[in-house]
């Protein structure tokens, strides 16, 4: 499954079904560069939850729905409820903890 760049125009239809995890990002944030391959990383072995990404320059709308002050910030929504959020940089296997609880 692809990673999904969502918008403010999309996001919604994004997040609606199963496991999505939503990575708030900015091009200029370094901690945003780190985690971006690590995304992609889980994207491509198989991740249990669909992966999309949104740019919170160019989505502020969205990034304001959902109170974002830091990035990156990993929201965790099931069948488009947010369930669970976490800030900063995290590596893959505390992602995959993260995504595991609620799976």
């Amino acid at each position: 499954m692809a990673i999904v760049h969502a918008t403010d125009a999309t996001f919604q239809d994004d997040i609606k079904e199963g496991l999505v995890l939503v990575d708030f990002w900015a091009a200029w944030c370094g901690p945003c560069k780190m985690i971006g391959p690590v995304l992609e990383e889980m994207d491509a072995a198989g991740s249990a939850a669909k992966i999309v990404k949104v740019d919170v320059d160019n989505n502020q709308g969205t990034a304001a729905q959902y109170q974002i002050m830091s990035i990156p910030s990993l929201l965790l929504f099931k069948d488009g409820e947010l369930v669970d959020k976490t800030v900063g940089f995290q590596p893959k296997e505390a992602l995959e903890a993260f995504i595991a609880k609620h799976a």
